[in-house]
């Protein structure tokens, strides 16, 4: 059973915080509930959501302005049950760096087949974009789930 559920890009300001906030919002009245945060590989420790991600999240009625960027730690991977990177080499790093949980590491897009570029310092159609292609993995991964 998926209790955790992490989120992973590279600065945790851009993409992962979108989909930490998308994908709270579509599991909130999922029982058992499900805890759902994010990370960064490479992680702007401390800033905040990208200002585009926000205005687009604000769009959405999800809130991410008090979001802290954070690096991805062995504790919040001992703790996941399911690990969801934005790109294929993100995958291959993380099961680099934690062999152990090679097993719950995931694309985002793997049953689009796809990777999540990363909008960040790109004009704003990139985010949306981005947006798009976060909200069909977390569809298909929420369908897988609640199918499983």
């Amino acid at each position: 059973m998926i209790e955790n559920i992490l989120i992973v890009c590279v600065g945790n300001i851009c993409r992962s915080p979108m989909g930490e906030a998308l994908m709270k919002a579509r599991f909130a009245d999922k029982i058992p509930p499900v805890s759902i945060s994010s990370a960064g590989l490479n992680a702007l420790i401390d800033y905040p959501a990208d200002p585009i991600a926000q205005e687009l999240m604000e769009l959405k009625n999800l809130d991410i302005s008090t979001h802290h960027a954070r690096q991805i730690s062995n504790e919040l991977i001992s703790t996941a049950d399911l690990i969801l990177t934005m790109s294929t080499e993100q995958q291959r790093e993380m099961e680099k760096l934690f062999p152990n949980a090679r097993g719950k590491i995931h694309r985002l897009g793997k049953w689009g087949e796809y990777d999540v570029i990363d909008p960040y310092q790109r004009p704003r159609s990139i985010f949306e974009h981005s947006l798009a292609l976060i909200e069909q993995g977390i569809d298909d991964w929420f369908e897988m789930l609640r199918n499983s």
